[in-house]
């Protein structure tokens, strides 16, 4: 019997993957059928896949060429596989003619023609994309254009620019530079907002009222009310509302998630996460708890949830601003664990996050928020586990993939919860209402 292996995404199947298929049936007696996993794809850079793994299995299955499917994870899984299954032949389309020829240690390698004029790019390319304008102003928001492009479905088309400075960012891109808030709501589908946070509320209650769906940096506002009522407003006019954590978005930060909540460091008593870092300041910055903290609250409302027992806010304030923070601390007390951010533009700490449970704890280095790497650790070092992941875009590609995929089925698969962005925003509340200790400095 002469086997065949083969790989590939098959998004968005179409005849292309069929033809292909076929000729690689036609090549021996038994066929393997390798499907990318979607954490291997964004691994490898593509991010822009539309369809779940499962859909994509499904669709290879539906041919009834394939004798076998497997999922391919890990970077050097094909040479693992020719071994496990006594592969005769490797063979993959003709665009990676040269690429692997260093399996021919192992079997025969051949490059198949593929199907002239058909391609998944080519039919996810022809889908509408999104008009997205962008508002806010710094540093970020010329990351988030940048990292759109290499994004379908998202096409930024305007931006909200204030000032000279940020007009010439954008001097010699195609799109609609305004000062005017509802001229840009006039020619978008959707907005992403990282203006100041306590323009937050009134910029997405605008925008979901002129039916415009919303990515908006956290926190939503500084209010849980208001937070309630934007969610009910979006969800009545059948927008998406979606919260902008970027580290929510990260392969290595799912994986984590996913480790821990698999028992894998046995029952979590305690969570500390810390970020900091030292920044001017003015009139228009961003505090610490607003600028940081959604980051740090993170994981801790994810893995141990919102409903925690009591909080202490500890606070080292500028001078004549009683809401301008350069540092925080806050300790949460839940029925059967701890946690504690702390926060800083103005103060610098190891910025890592570290996550105690009863049969070992995972440590994540700074910066954990855009993190590639993790590890878990036991008392036994030799059970020590290491995990890489590639991070691109330091998480915004995928934040807006999935943003176009949710507008495109009008269901919101954000990777924050709700009740994580209403109790992100308790926290903002509570501390705008002075709910917190002051520390006075020396």
């Amino acid at each position: 019997m002469i086997k065949v292996i083969t790989y590939g995404t098959y998004d968005l199947f179409h005849y292309g993957h069929q033809r292909l298929l076929e000729r690689a049936k036609e090549l021996g007696d038994y066929l393997i059928v390798g499907v990318t996993a979607d954490d291997f794809d964004k691994q490898r850079g593509k991010i822009n896949v539309k369809q779940s793994l499962m859909e994509r299995i499904e669709s290879v299955r539906a041919t009834g060429l394939a004798d076998e499917i497997i999922i391919e994870e890990y970077e050097g899984q094909k040479i693992d596989d020719i071994k496990r299954f006594e592969v005769d032949i490797f063979t993959v389309g003709s665009d990676w003619v040269g690429h692997f020829d260093y399996l021919k240690e192992y079997c025969d390698v051949v490059y198949l023609e593929r199907t002239e004029g058909v391609s998944s790019s080519d039919i996810r390319s022809k889908n509408r994309s999104v008009n997205l304008g962008l508002v806010g102003e710094g540093n970020i928001l010329k990351k988030f254009f940048d990292e759109s492009k290499f994004v379908n479905g998202i096409e930024v088309n305007a931006i909200l620019a204030d000032n000279e400075e940020e007009k010439r960012c954008y001097e010699n891109e195609s799109l609609t530079l305004t000062k005017d808030y509802d001229e840009l709501l006039n020619i978008v589908d959707a907005v992403y907002i990282i203006s100041h946070p306590s323009k937050h509320y009134l910029q997405i209650k605008e925008a979901l009222n002129k039916g415009k769906h919303v990515l908006c940096e956290s926190p939503f506002t500084l209010s849980e009310k208001e937070c309630v009522e934007l969610e009910k407003l979006a969800i009545d006019n059948d927008l998406i509302l979606m919260d902008s954590i970027k580290t929510a978005y990260s392969t290595a930060y799912n994986r984590l998630l996913l480790l821990l909540k698999g028992g894998n460091i046995g029952d979590i008593y305690s969570i500390d996460a810390t970020c900091t870092s030292l920044r001017d300041y003015d009139e228009n910055s961003w505090n610490s708890i607003t600028g940081w903290a959604p980051t740090a609250l993170l994981p801790i409302f994810q893995i141990l949830g919102v409903n925690y027992k009591n909080k202490t806010i500890n606070s080292l304030l500028l001078e004549d601003k009683s809401n301008f923070d350069l540092f925080t601390k806050i300790d949460f007390q839940y029925e059967n664990a701890v946690a504690s951010i702390k926060v800083a533009n103005s103060v610098k700490s190891e910025g890592e996050l570290i996550i105690s449970g009863s049969e070992g704890y995972a440590y994540v280095p700074a910066p954990w928020w855009k993190t590639d790497y993790f590890e878990l650790r036991y008392e036994n070092q030799e059970d020590n586990r290491k995990y890489f992941y590639q991070l691109d875009g330091e998480g915004i590609r995928y934040e807006l993939v999935a943003f176009a995929k949710a507008i495109e089925l009008r269901k919101n698969n954000a990777y924050v919860d709700f009740e994580v962005s209403k109790a992100i925003c308790k926290i903002m509340e509570d501390f705008e209402n002075k709910d917190f200790n002051i520390i006075n400095k020396y």
